[in-house]
């Protein structure tokens, strides 16, 4: 079970994540039960079914094990702003305990490989000074990080394995996307991660103009995670 984070907003976590739900199930001997998990999520659409998230529905879309769309997704705001301010218009507490509380425990612990994949980057707000690594250190999740490749990359990435350091909590592996299909000095940039980064990648992704899980998970080499399955 990891928990999947990013450098920032928009970094392709959702892609990846699902990439590494097909990549699971591909190259992991015995991995036939897989789940995603999307526990907060804002900008959802209304529908008649209630709030759908694209990024929960793709998870869906790429597991093997099928939960109702509310055990996927708890925690579901339609406004496209931080977690955090659309719980508070609802009154909604969206606090480590209360996710926790809503989570399908059975359904995660079943699963061969079960990813829960957080919102925006590490330090996400919960309101009233909580946040979202309080999560992953209840369940004593290692991480999955997800690296946008475009100009700022290193410092964030350096930044956030300083974080997920300091919460105490272990980085399994990270993942290269490439965002920005114009960035300068790619190659430069990704071996400068490969010598500053204390986890192995997990794989590069070029930049998929249809963002295609399926040929992402081509990119990705699991047997470099230490515990790949449970």
């Amino acid at each position: 079970m990891y928990f999947v984070t990013g450098t920032d907003t928009d970094c392709g976590k959702t892609l990846v994540s699902a990439a590494l739900l097909r990549a699971a199930a591909e190259q992991l001997p015995g991995c036939t039960k897989t789940l995603g998990i999307k526990p907060v999520a804002s900008g959802c659409r209304l529908t008649a079914s209630g709030l759908r998230n694209p990024d929960a529905e793709l998870l869906m879309a790429h597991a093997s094990c099928a939960l109702p769309y509310h055990r996927v997704n708890p925690l579901a705001f339609e406004p496209a702003i931080a977690p955090h301010i659309a719980a508070a218009r609802s009154g909604v507490d969206i606090s480590p305990e209360a996710i926790l509380a809503l989570l399908d425990r059975d359904a995660m612990d079943a699963a061969d490989f079960c990813l829960l994949e957080g919102a925006g980057g590490w330090r996400l707000p919960l309101g009233q000074g909580r946040f979202m690594p309080e999560l992953v250190q209840a369940l004593e999740l290692p991480v999955i990080l997800v690296v946008g490749m475009k100009l700022g990359c290193l410092n964030h990435a350096m930044l956030a394995q300083e974080a997920i350091r300091a919460d105490g909590l272990k980085i399994a592996g990270w993942v290269a996307n490439r965002v920005d299909a114009h960035m300068a000095c790619f190659e430069e940039n990704l071996q400068t991660l490969r010598e500053v980064m204390d986890s192995p990648c997990l794989g590069v992704i070029p930049h998929l103009a249809d963002a295609d899980p399926k040929a992402a998970a081509a990119c990705l080499d699991l047997s470099l995670l230490k515990q790949p399955l449970k």
